[in-house]
């Protein structure tokens, strides 16, 4: 395993949480002014979820804030954290992001994932295919999806009767260069894979935090080389509120700690406010309906070795960063933080980019 640097990095994912009381369109204008914000502060990466039919999230088609947020920000990398590969045909999806690559040369991330994003009608809607159960054909997807990218690579696909037809395609436009291909995960599954494949890898704690060192540690042991990288590359996405106190960055959690417990009863309203929050989470919990599947990261605390979310001031919050980072030999965080109020969430990674030291611009 590789030793991190004494410089972490951090990363962004925007979720497009919708606040109560406001649209969907205000979400999607707040994660433009994320986008403008962090830029300037100095984070590495800005990636966009993949949710579909939540009033809880606007982010349903991430390739769409990508062009908005890379077209006004100027050194930030934009990408998808990610794009549900399972729902779509893989020509597609690399003529998207190459579309995307041509416009914005060397920023573009293409991370992919193979969870629904949704419930089980949304993902039956999304299926490429209804005649049949549809088979787990996640690994033939991948190595469609990297050829696509890469076209020298489907030699390595040739049998006996020839090249892969899909060869012959050209996928346009065909700039120099790629968008840089992530796999996302949250178990082991993923972190096997990416192992396997060669691929940069996150992991995403603030959504599953039993398995992070297990997945994060198996992944940096069992990497084998590949032409995407010749090293191992992880990170995980975690969740922080930063404020000037602890008292008001427990205030503001309180929002998040009540999504996490709607959202094990299958409830995805919008985010509360910090009051309406304290005083839904003080009345008596309803047991969880058993007719519904659980959750999986929807517990208020569960029992994890690292949190999933790091509350506090922007010392305690760095501190607690930098041991994570250097349980686990990382050396970028992926910071996702979810607030009622935008300037509060504005205020934590300007708070958080400070006390990292991160390089801002005027």
């Amino acid at each position: 395993m590789s030793t991190p640097s004494p410089k972490l990095r951090l990363s962004v994912l925007d979720q497009s949480p919708v606040p109560a009381g406001f649209t969907p369109s205000d979400a999607l204008a707040n994660s433009l002014s994320l986008a403008q914000h962090v830029d300037t502060l100095g984070y590495t990466r800005l990636w966009y979820s993949e949710h579909h039919a939540m009033d809880l999230l606007a982010c349903t088609a991430p390739e769409i804030l990508i062009t908005r947020a890379a077209a006004t920000t100027s050194r930030i990398r934009v990408g998808s954290g990610g794009i549900m590969l399972p729902h779509y045909a893989p020509l597609k999806i690399a003529e998207v992001f190459r579309t995307l690559h041509a416009m914005f040369p060397n920023r573009i991330d293409l991370g992919i994932g193979r969870a629904p994003g949704g419930g089980q009608l949304e993902a039956y809607a999304l299926r490429r295919s209804r005649d049949a159960a549809q088979k787990d054909d996640f690994p033939q997807q991948l190595a469609e999806l990297r050829a696509f990218l890469h076209p020298e690579r489907w030699s390595q696909y040739a049998d006996a009767r020839g090249p892969h037809p899909f060869s012959k395609i050209r996928v346009a436009p065909d700039a120099p260069g790629a968008p840089d291909l992530w796999l996302l995960g949250s178990s082991m599954w993923s972190a096997v894979t990416a192992a396997q494949e060669g691929l940069p890898y996150a992991f995403a704690h603030f959504f599953s935090p039993i398995q992070t060192r297990q997945a994060i540690e198996h992944y940096q042991r069992n990497f084998i080389p590949s032409p995407d990288r010749a090293k191992p590359e992880a990170t995980l996405a975690i969740g922080v509120i930063c404020a000037p106190t602890q008292q008001e960055a427990d205030h503001l959690h309180a929002s998040v700690r009540l999504l996490q417990r709607r959202i094990r009863m299958d409830d995805r309203r919008p985010v509360a406010t910090p009051d309406d929050a304290l005083r839904e989470l003080s009345e008596q919990p309803t047991a969880p309906n058993p007719l519904l599947s659980f959750t999986a990261g929807s517990l208020d605390q569960p029992e994890a070795e690292f949190p999933r979310y790091i509350v506090g001031t922007p010392e305690k919050v760095r501190d607690e960063l930098l041991h994570i980072a250097h349980e686990l030999e990382i050396n970028e965080l992926i910071i996702n933080t979810i607030t009622h109020s935008h300037e509060a969430r504005l205020r934590s990674y300007t708070l958080l980019a400070e006390a990292m030291g991160l390089a801002s611009i005027a």
